[in-house]
C-alpha cells in the first residue's frame, strides 16, 4: 500500500471533480470578450485617461544557502505545482459538504451522503492519485491542512470516525508520514509558503 492510498481517503468526501471546473473554464473562453471603458480625469484642461490599477505584490527572491537547497526548491516547485491544486479542491469541497450535511436532518441520510460522495471520488481521483510520488503525497497532507485548517487525522476523524482516523494514522507512520502534522508557514514550511505565493502572483 502506498502512502497515495491514504491521501485518497483523505480526499474522499473533499475533492470536487476536475472535469467540472475544466468544462467550466472551457465555456468561459468561448464567451465574447468583456468591453472596458476608462474613466477619465482633466488635468490642466486636458482630459486623459484614468484607471486604478491591481496592487502589485514583490517577493524578495529566496536566497539559497548551497547548491543542495536549490535543487530542493526546484523540486518544491514542481511538487507543489501538481499537489496545490489537489488540496484547493478540497478545501473548496469541504465547505460544500458542509453546507449540505447541514441540511440533512438524519444521521442515515447523512451517512448516505458521504457514502456516495466517498464512491464518486474514488471514481474520479483514485486512478491520478496513485501516481503521485511517497514526497508528493506527503506535501500533499501538508498542504491539506494549510487550506482547510485541519489536519489529515482530524479530516478523518471528522467525516470517517475516531478508529477509522487511528487505523490510517498508523499506516501513515509506517511509511514515515503523519496525518497529525500542521503546516507552519513560518518555520518547517516557510519555502513551501515562498513557492506558493509566486504561483499565485504568476511568477514561477
Amino acid at each position: 500500500m502506498r502512502l497515495s492510498s491514504i491521501v485518497i481517503l483523505l480526499l474522499i468526501t473533499l475533492a470536487q471533480p476536475l472535469s467540472v471546473q475544466a468544462g467550466t473554464a472551457v465555456d468561459s473562453l468561448r464567451k465574447a470578450p468583456r468591453r472596458g471603458y476608462l474613466k477619465s480625469r482633466i488635468i490642466d484642461g486636458d482630459t486623459i485617461p484614468h484607471k486604478l490599477l491591481n496592487e502589485v505584490t514583490v517577493i524578495k527572491p529566496w536566497e539559497f544557502k548551497n547548491k543542495r537547497e536549490q535543487v530542493q526548491y526546484s523540486r518544491l516547485v514542481r511538487n507543489i505545482k501538481i499537489t496545490l491544486p489537489y488540496a484547493r479542491l478540497a478545501s473548496a469541497k469541504l465547505k460544500e459538504i458542509n453546507d449540505n450535511l447541514a441540511k440533512i436532518p438524519t444521521d442515515k441520510g447523512r451517512k448516505a451522503y458521504l457514502k456516495k460522495a466517498e464512491d464518486e471520488l474514488f471514481a474520479e481521483f483514485e486512478a491520478p492519485l496513485r501516481k503521485l510520488s511517497f514526497s508528493q503525497g506527503k506535501l500533499l497532507i501538508r498542504l491539506i491542512d494549510r487550506e482547510t485548517g485541519n489536519t489529515g487525522y482530524e479530516l478523518i476523524r471528522q467525516y470517517k470516525g475516531g478508529l477509522s482516523a487511528f487505523f490510517w494514522q498508523g499506516i501513515a507512520r509506517i511509511f514515515g508520514a503523519n496525518l497529525k502534522d500542521q503546516y507552519n508557514a513560518e518555520d518547517d514550511d516557510k519555502m513551501i509558503e515562498h513557492i506558493i505565493r509566486l504561483i499565485d502572483i504568476g511568477a514561477i
